[in-house]
């Protein structure tokens, strides 16, 4: 069942509009151009370092499948594509493959493409719930020699979805367990929902090696699990998933929301992200890279080559962004002059955050 509904849910994705009506808000981030930028384009260093592994751009390809037959030629793409321009690859949920070893090489096959490329693991809050959460803990590390492992927490999600996991007591607690006995890095992310600064305090005292906010913007789950829902004739968790489609803390805001701590930690941004412009407001405001799922999903069905074609834009549109602010790092991006306006204004004055861009750098 799992399998099947993995398929629906890529599926969904594919055919029909399942993004949030609202926006990432990062529209309300504005760079400030510099007409004397005093540096070549060549001059400009995008790499970075992530989890003991050099990129060649702060970008990771977000979580997105796996775990049915007919996934494993999308992560393999997606592998390929990841590999060739030098990024990072987050595997969608492992779940289907911990409880059925049979589906374990439509995860497995993004390692055997580069035993080099910077690779994710990925289960959900849910797992950690069990007996046996340290154990599948490891074994989806093991199962695809991840350099990291996420866990995602998707509670909208569980709550709309027919056979969702509506437990969730415990797993903070689940999370500090294993963030000190795990020896890979632990990310926590959401998967649309974002993160605000409460949960962001707790993941921090917890001890997990990143944050990815996967705020509100890009693709919405309870859209998703409205097709889900309306497929398999539930017309009561289909009208539940429908009024909650556009819940959720906007990317730019759930970003404001984590940065605002000033964690010692690595902060990603994604939901919504669809260009590199997105990706330089981003690391502007505070982050160390950006996550990229759905804008990667159609080009995922066609090849390799064209989910290189969609990333290399989004790269070249990232070091153009640097050279019209005058960057030539991503340090120095971190600290450029910016302005922040409309809705997103609103909602640091009215949550008191202390972020970057109001202090008059």
């Amino acid at each position: 069942m799992i399998s099947d509904r993995k398929l629906s849910h890529i599926m969904i994705c594919r055919d029909f509009d399942v993004s949030y009506k609202k926006g990432t808000h990062l529209d309300d981030v504005e760079l400030i151009h510099c007409a004397l930028p005093e540096l070549d384009l060549e001059e400009i260093d995008i790499s970075t370092r992530l989890f003991g592994k050099t990129i060649s751009a702060p970008i990771i390809i977000s979580s997105m499948t796996g775990g049915h037959p007919e996934t494993k030629k999308i992560n393999e793409r997606l592998a390929k594509a990841a590999n060739k321009l030098g990024i990072g690859l987050c595997v969608g949920s492992q779940r289907a493959a911990l409880e059925n070893p049979a589906l374990e090489d439509t995860f497995r096959v993004v390692r055997e493409i580069s035993k080099d490329l910077l690779v994710i693991a990925n289960i959900g809050a849910a797992q950690l719930l069990s007996p046996k959460a340290r154990e599948y803990a490891e074994e989806a590390i093991s199962m695809i020699d991840a350099d990291a492992l996420a866990v995602h927490l998707n509670p909208l999600q569980e709550l709309v979805q027919p056979g969702g996991d509506v437990r969730f007591k415990g797993v903070i607690n689940a999370l500090s367990d294993l963030a000190n006995s795990l020896n890979k890095p632990l990310i926590v992310k959401e998967i649309g929902c974002g993160i605000s600064r409460e949960v962001a305090r707790e993941l921090v005292k917890a001890g997990v090696s990143a944050i990815d906010v996967a705020g509100a913007g890009g693709t919405s789950w309870a859209a998703v699990e409205f097709y889900n829902s309306k497929q398999r004739g539930d017309i009561l968790k289909s009208e539940v998933a429908e009024t909650f489609w556009d819940w959720g803390i906007p990317t730019a805001m759930s970003l404001c929301e984590v940065l605002s701590l000033k964690p010692k930690l690595t902060v990603i941004s994604s939901g919504g992200i669809q260009n590199g412009l997105h990706v330089a407001k981003s690391i502007a405001l505070g982050a160390d890279l950006a996550g990229i799922a759905r804008t990667l999903l159609l080009p995922a069905f066609s090849s390799d080559e064209a989910i290189v074609d969609r990333l290399s834009r989004i790269i070249a549109e990232l070091k153009t962004s640097l050279a019209l602010v005058g960057c030539r790092s991503l340090v120095q991006l971190k600290s450029t002059p910016l302005v922040i306006k409309g809705d997103l204004l609103n909602w640091i004055l009215q949550r008191g955050l202390e972020v970057r861009g109001l202090d008059r750098r």
